[in-house]
């Protein structure tokens, strides 16, 4: 606590966190910010749970915003922030004790780097337990920078955190708990390649009903095979080989769904 309380001498830490109804999440996230935060900026977007009264009773900074997508919602988070440095989390992410201890020490000016940000090891729950040496393990996310030296790019929903100078690494983890079952991560893909889906009609960049039809069929196929093979996911077993399976599968469905928005048949 000593090493705390010295580092927010030195320097602050926001943190910034999106939210829609993410109650059973979000007191985990914050709890792990207990002491290490100086601001935490929640940006909810009208939840129906508890997900507000949550972010109150943790002292956070809350602000409705109609979902504005990915980007732009972590983005306007991001804007809010007033500290020297800023954490950009998930809701459904928090820290171990040793991600903590490294936060600190940078907060404390007890690395030498000259950097703009840092970055974390995810480290993904699914299905039961940890995933192993695979795709998911370790997977490095640029997470802590400094204010003014970073922002959200990318295209929804594949959101991507950059810095305007180099970044590094800290030791410790990010623990992540995205699907509570099967049927949550089935809706998570559907969410998510609709978004792409109609990302990409509004581009106007559709491809021919051919190149889909070879997409659809050749795609989901290499997607397995990288992800179950070349990167490790079959060290997983049964959870390996189901989340291999389920990356296949948002391949095919984004596709799929491209073609039927654009060449599928509408009743008379």
């Amino acid at each position: 606590m000593a090493l705390l309380r010295q580092e927010l001498r030195s320097a602050s830490l926001s943190v910034c966190i999106i939210t829609l109804n993410e109650a059973d999440n979000l007191p985990r996230c914050l709890a792990s910010l207990s002491g290490l935060a100086s601001q935490v900026v929640v940006v909810d977007s009208f939840s129906s749970d508890q997900t507000q009264e949550i972010a109150k009773q943790a002292s956070a900074e809350l602000w409705e915003e109609e979902f504005l997508g990915y980007v732009r919602q972590k983005q306007y988070a991001l804007e809010k922030a007033t500290g020297d440095w800023v954490l950009c989390l998930d809701a459904d992410e928090w820290l171990d004790a040793d991600l903590r201890r490294a936060i600190a020490e940078v907060l404390a000016g007890q690395r030498g780097e000259r950097v703009d940000g840092y970055q974390v090891n995810r480290q993904t729950f699914y299905l039961g337990d940890w995933m192993p040496l695979s795709r998911w393990s370790p997977e490095w996310r640029l997470r802590l920078v400094r204010r003014n030296r970073a922002y959200w790019t990318g295209v929804d929903p594949h959101d991507r955190l950059e810095t305007t100078g180099p970044s590094g690494r800290l030791h410790g983890r990010l623990y992540h708990f995205p699907y509570r079952s099967v049927s949550h991560h089935v809706a998570k893909v559907n969410h998510y390649t609709d978004i792409q889906s109609k990302n990409r009609l509004a581009s106007g960049s559709a491809p021919s009903p051919v190149n889909l039809m070879f997409a659809m069929a050749l795609e989901p196929l290499w997607g397995f095979l990288r992800t179950y093979i070349l990167s490790l996911g079959f060290l997983g077993g049964a959870r390996g080989f189901i989340a291999s399976s389920m990356a296949a599968f948002y391949i095919f469905l984004k596709h799929a769904k491209t073609w039927a928005a654009v060449y599928g048949k509408q009743l008379p």
